[in-house]
């Protein structure tokens, strides 16, 4: 047994009255990808900022190579080899692909930046991870994957010995995903240590050679996954055994609400013909760029489509901007909740009111009480974990601020919810919460679409599922017909 070259023991570290962290433990080996899991909340963010020197523990000890360390600053993390790829992509767009690797440290000849040794080094770099990407290529030309791929450069342009991994797959198709994970075990090949974080177990165990589990901010379990299955590491994660995840099916399906005929957007989708009822989950599956989405933010007028019509309650709806779709009762959960669904430095109750500021204010004025109190509410319902309504969006992990776009959009009260990706990024215990609230919603007579890549999620909680391909709608099974099966062979033309 190795030592591990990275140890942190009994770290703590509270915000005000919340403890995020009480007797935290890590060990990283050389060579080996150390799983970090647990549900949102749990305090794997908190760990990580630790880590490269954001947060300063409050106690603990921290040891790198068995000698004690002390990270006052990211700078000094990336001085002791220690990188990270976040979950969101964090790059500057507006520069080549070179000056994004070489971002804090570019080779320089008598002094001025060397372009032509940059280009060189980044396409050394690039052709080590497989990576066919031109070093002169601007950022926001890369797709998702490739921008991930441009940060695990940069943490070898450091020749990092520590890779820190957050949910570095959670935005990509299963075919980027692939190839990511193949990276990672290159990385481990070279001797690397790799904390890597994720809440989809297929991936730990392709992947991890150990595992640590954090409840509520301290450690409750560590091992080799070898030795270990999916039910033991959900068990330690949430405290109990999770034995159904999707709840049951109770809803009467009533009369159609939302009708989508011969819908067409250029170079996006075309002949989309679709419809939801009262009571009904509608499943929309298909591959990362099928235009699922794009499909969703024209029924909700973020676009305009070119063709085809929107019926709502049996009447033709021409829908131009999102405040006519919430005035119809439409809602829409989108997949990017930073940039699109949430406005992260205003506060969980301010976040939750922007969709319906009208009936929470009085006289012209918003009601600071009817906020706080509805707020409070939704917190409880979606089992939010935070230390109040008035603590920042930004402070919340990822899966907690999605709970806190989706409760801005319930409390509008819609006739038809889309959910793009809703579960994106959240832990299966948060993810059991969201479906019972799915569940209660349609028993009430909500119409649902809910838009999903993954397959466990559409078969579990779909009534119908459509799969859509390239733009246009390609499939469609009733709950009874679907298979994984045929909806990947319906998605991918197998």
């Amino acid at each position: 047994m190795t030592e591990p070259i990275l140890s942190l023991r009994n770290i703590a570290k509270s915000f005000g009255g919340t403890r995020a962290l009480s007797g935290g433990q890590l060990d990283l080996h050389s060579g080996q990808v150390t799983a970090l899991i647990g549900e949102n909340g749990a305090g794997k963010s908190t760990l990580v900022k630790v880590l490269t020197g954001i947060y300063q523990p409050d106690d603990g000890v921290m040891r790198l190579d068995g000698s004690p360390v002390r990270i006052n600053s990211p700078a000094d993390a990336q001085k002791l080899g220690i990188s990270v790829i976040h979950q969101e992509s964090v790059v500057f767009d507006d520069v080549s692909v070179a000056e994004n690797i070489f971002v804090t440290a570019r080779p320089r000849r008598h002094g001025l930046i060397d372009w032509g040794e940059m280009r060189r080094r980044a396409a050394s770099i690039l052709a080590q991870l497989e990576a066919s990407i031109d070093p002169a290529t601007l950022m926001r030309d890369l797709s998702v994957a490739q921008k991930h791929l441009v940060q695990i450069a940069r943490a070898l342009s450091h020749d990092s010995r520590i890779v820190i991994m957050d949910e570095p797959t959670a935005a990509l198709s299963h075919h980027e995903a692939q190839d990511l994970l193949r990276i990672v075990r290159r990385l481990r090949e070279d001797g690397r240590a790799v904390l890597f974080i994720s809440h989809k177990f297929e991936e730990i165990f392709a992947v991890a050679d150990r595992y640590i589990v954090y409840r509520d901010g301290m450690t409750v379990g560590a091992g080799m996954i070898s030795e270990s299955s999916v039910d033991r590491l959900i068990t330690l994660m949430v405290g109990r055994s999770v034995e159904q995840v999707f709840p049951p099916r109770a809803a009467q399906i009533g009369s159609e609400v939302l009708r989508l005929e011969r819908l067409s957007r250029s170079a996006e989708f075309a002949d989309v013909s679709l419809s939801v009822c009262q009571g009904e989950i509608l499943g929309i599956y298909g591959l990362v760029g099928a235009g699922r989405s794009e499909v969703m933010q024209a029924v909700f007028g973020l676009t305009i489509p070119d063709a085809g019509r929107i019926l709502l309650d049996g009447n033709e709806v021409r829908i131009g901007a999102a405040d006519e779709a919430i005035r119809l009762k439409i809602a829409y959960v989108p997949e990017d909740r930073q940039r699109q669904g949430a406005i992260l430095p205003l506060t969980i109750q301010d976040n939750i009111a922007l969709a319906n500021l009208q009936s929470l204010s009085r006289y012209g004025f918003t009601s600071a009480l009817r906020t706080r109190l509805t707020a409070q509410e939704w917190i409880k319902r979606l089992q939010i974990r935070t230390a109040g309504a008035a603590q920042p969006l930004e402070e919340l992990s990822g899966g907690n601020q999605q709970k806190v776009v989706l409760a801005k959009w319930l409390q509008t009260a819609p006739k038809v919810l889309i959910l793009d990706e809703p579960t994106k990024g959240i832990d299966v215990g948060s993810k059991a919460a969201v479906y019972e609230v799915m569940r209660e919603l349609v028993q009430r007579g909500l119409a649902v679409i809910l838009v999903s890549s993954e397959l466990p999620e559409v078969l579990g909680m779909a009534d119908r599922i459509a799969v859509m391909r390239r733009g246009r709608l390609c499939a469609c099974f009733d709950r009874a017909d679907a298979t994984p099966e045929a909806l990947v062979r319906a998605a991918t033309d197998a």
